[in-house]
């Protein structure tokens, strides 16, 4: 048998495909995967790296915008080379040394990262704050006296109350120059809603401090702005850079914007932002060149496949692929070897019934377990068969043997063909062709070609019509025969087929009930299905007898002959045909109490006026 499987199909080499296709998936997905955390770990540690770059700018402008130099700063920035664990240098313009957290000697890198210079930074304290201007944390001639903090807070406190009598929810936070500020949840220190009685205008009052800084402002812009062609007297206003907001600038008066001039605004702007320079720049560091990073020149970041690598991935894949390779045919060995006993066993003469040992408890343990139980059906068929054809034989041996017998005496002369010998010949062909016509129903049942012509019909004219039918077998048994109907049932069925199934069944009940006897049947409603019953007070079936009863030739008392037992296929063609209607047969029984068999049928809506055109349906096989 293998010897005729192509090689491409044998399983063995499939399974080695399959799995030869599974280890390379899996090695190129663990490398993508590999490559993708790599390379998300170095761009999250290149954004720490830029975090950290930025928190250093920010001390360190910080530390020049509090200090008018850099003595000191050899502190701050050895605790900031400790804490991101880089070198941290910082030099003048011409790189003469300030700070630096290398050894002495420790040449520079090639560029400096950013020039500190607070009074010219494009770079705010905040991460991710971008600006330009000065930072606000330089205050210089701005910085309030304790008694004018003391002043402004009680100011505050006031303000902040007043707001809170208004529904205004807001929080006191002081600016560097110590100006106390109230900004609402969302930061804004101008809520754009204020309540005439807390706009009273104190709070942003310039006090005394902040008058003299504006007034030598203003001197010191004054020449810029003359040659602007601008007023030089124009009054300014206080900038929001010293309450803690980062969006504005000391600025000249409100009324000066509503002339619309913009190119002179910008032009004030311009003169007021570089004396400011001038005046802070006492006050501040000079401007440094940051250095970050180590001695020389240090690589960008990045993954590098080296020929050593390479070497790494190839050899690791090849022996992933060499193991994966090796485990499946194993595996696949122990997996084909019950497979050809199955095949084995399944190219054995049908007559041998051969069986596979159960091994395993994998799937091919349970396919051989599986082959095991065809073969007992296959063993059990070809028994019921056997014996099926047997009864066959000997059903119609019995009438053929008669018909014969009569007819050869009769031809020989040795009895007159009278009305009587030809009343018995007529009794034999009838018994004859009623097992034939048995016989064939349950052949169209089997093959799916028995036909069936539903129509409405009403259980209790179905339940007169059989009763009729046997009214005569009846009365000739003693047995009384009754119909009992539970309101008006209606069904979807073929009326002769149905007449056919409740005959065979009532036929049964009468040939196992005794005289004085009765024999009921009955139709009810059970939800959307009709019950249709015929139940006798016979002699009852045994419960070991209650599974055969729908066996083909089957019959409770092996002593009644076919003229006294019937065929043994009434109750196998009812089964059938109730099944051919979608519904199912039971049957109940207690030896010496009768029996009583159901058909479960699918109910039906009433009809009120005569039933419509019957159709026709094929039963499918069973």
């Amino acid at each position: 048998m293998s010897g005729r499987i192509p090689l491409r199909k044998r399983l063995l080499v499939r399974l080695l495909i399959t799995s030869g296709l599974i280890a390379v998936c899996s090695v190129a997905a663990t490398a993508w995967l590999a490559v993708e955390t790599t390379t998300r770990a170095l761009r999250e540690e290149q954004g720490q790296a830029l975090a950290d770059d930025m928190d250093v700018l920010s001390r360190l402008s910080g530390y020049a915008a509090t200090h008018p130099d850099w003595t000191g700063v050899e502190k701050t920035v050895r605790e900031l080379s400790a804490k991101t664990g880089r070198r941290i240098a910082l030099t003048t313009a011409d790189r003469t040394p300030i700070a630096d957290s290398a050894p002495p000697g420790t040449s520079l890198p090639r560029s400096a990262a950013a020039t500190v210079d607070p009074l010219r930074t494009d770079t705010f304290s905040e991460r991710g704050a971008q600006l330009g201007g000065t930072d606000p944390r330089v205050v210089g001639p701005y910085r309030l006296t304790g008694p004018e903090r003391g002043k402004l807070e009680a100011v505050a406190r006031e303000r902040q109350r007043c707001f809170d009598r208004y529904g205004l929810d807001t929080t006191l936070t002081r600016t560097p120059s110590g100006r106390p500020v109230l900004t609402t949840a969302d930061g804004v220190a101008d809520p754009g809603y204020v309540p005439e009685p807390c706009a009273d205008g104190k709070l942003n009052t310039p006090v005394p401090t902040e008058e003299k800084a504006l007034i030598a402002l203003q001197k010191q812009a004054r020449g810029c702005l003359t040659r602007a062609g601008l007023d030089p007297g124009m009054p300014l206003a206080l900038g929001a850079d010293f309450i803690g907001l980062p969006a504005k600038t000391p600025t000249r008066a409100p009324a000066f914007a509503k002339a619309g001039d913009d190119k002179a605004w910008r032009t004030a702007q311009a003169c007021l932002d570089d004396a400011r320079r001038a005046q802070l720049d006492p006050y501040v560091a000079p401007a440094a060149e940051l250095f970050l990073g180590g001695g020389g020149d240090t690589p960008a970041v990045r993954f590098d496949m080296s020929p050593a690598n390479k070497t790494k991935v190839i050899g690791t894949a090849g022996l992933v692929l060499a193991v994966t390779v090796a485990v499946t045919a194993v595996v696949a060995t122990r997996l084909v070897r019950p497979l050809r006993a199955l095949t084995e066993a399944a190219q054995q003469p049908p007559d041998r019934h051969v069986r596979v040992p159960v091994t395993t408890r994998d799937e091919t343990g349970i396919l051989a377990a599986a082959f095991n139980e065809l073969t007992e059906r296959r063993e059990r068929l070809e028994a019921q068969r056997r014996a099926m054809v047997s009864d066959i034989a000997h059903e119609l041996r019995s009438p053929l043997t008669n018909i014969r017998g009569w007819l050869e005496v009769t031809r020989d002369g040795v009895v007159d063909p009278d009305p009587a010998l030809l009343a018995s010949l007529h009794d034999e062909a009838l018994v004859l062709q009623r097992v034939i016509d048995d016989l064939r129903d349950l052949a169209d049942a089997d093959a799916g070609t028995l036909r069936l012509h539903p129509e409405p019909v009403r259980c209790d004219e179905l339940l007169d019509q059989v009763a009729a039918a046997h009214r005569v077998a009846a009365d000739a048994a003693g047995v009384s025969l009754r119909t009992a109907v539970d309101g008006t049932p209606w069904l979807n069925a073929d009326p002769v087929r149905m007449r056919q199934a409740l005959g065979n069944l009532v036929s049964n009940a009468l040939r196992h009930t005794p005289a004085g006897g009765t024999v009921t049947l009955a139709a009810r409603g059970d939800g959307d299905s009709v019950l249709l019953e015929v139940a006798d007070t016979g002699t009852g079936m045994a419960p070991d007898d209650l599974a055969h009863v729908f066996d083909r030739f089957w019959r409770a008392e092996k002593s009644r002959s076919r003229r006294t037992g019937g065929s043994g296929l009434g109750l196998p063609i009812v089964r059938h045909l109730v099944a051919a209607h979608g519904g199912t047969a039971e049957v109940t029984s207690e030896p010496g109490k009768g029996s009583v068999f159901t058909l479960r049928l699918p109910g039906t809506a009433g009809q009120d006026g005569p039933p419509g055109e019957p159709t026709t349906s094929v039963v499918p096989a069973r």
